[in-house]
């Protein structure tokens, strides 16, 4: 005999919801982890929009295409045109350093 598996979806927390009070958080406690959680992902979207700028503009002022890029990058052509208009959905801030490290820009970090 299988057991079945309950995949009904009883919830959804709205786009701009707080899923930590959607979880039972009491409000005060809910709104401290909804902020502390925003500003994590702005940190986190901010370091790889800088990773990405840095890439940007060294393809700007080597002035290649975006096929010799790919090919340096180790990505495909796609993907350069992400990196460019900063998608940063699209890439972990691992594959961003390592990009980095493929074209001579060593990331070096500072915490402070």
């Amino acid at each position: 005999m299988t057991a079945k598996i309950d995949t009904e979806i009883r919830h959804i927390t709205p786009a701009g919801g707080n899923i930590f009070a959607d979880l039972g958080f009491d409000e005060q406690e809910a709104k401290a982890l909804h902020a502390d959680s925003l500003r994590k992902i702005e940190n986190t979207l901010a370091i790889k929009e800088k990773l990405m700028e840095e890439i940007t503009l060294w393809i700007s002022d080597k002035n290649m295409k975006q096929a010799d890029v790919a090919t340096v990058l180790h990505i495909s052509r796609p993907r350069v045109s992400d990196v460019v208009n900063k998608k940063t959905n699209k890439f972990s801030i691992d594959a961003l350093v390592n990009m980095l490290s493929r074209i001579g820009k060593p990331v070096r970090v500072s915490v402070g």
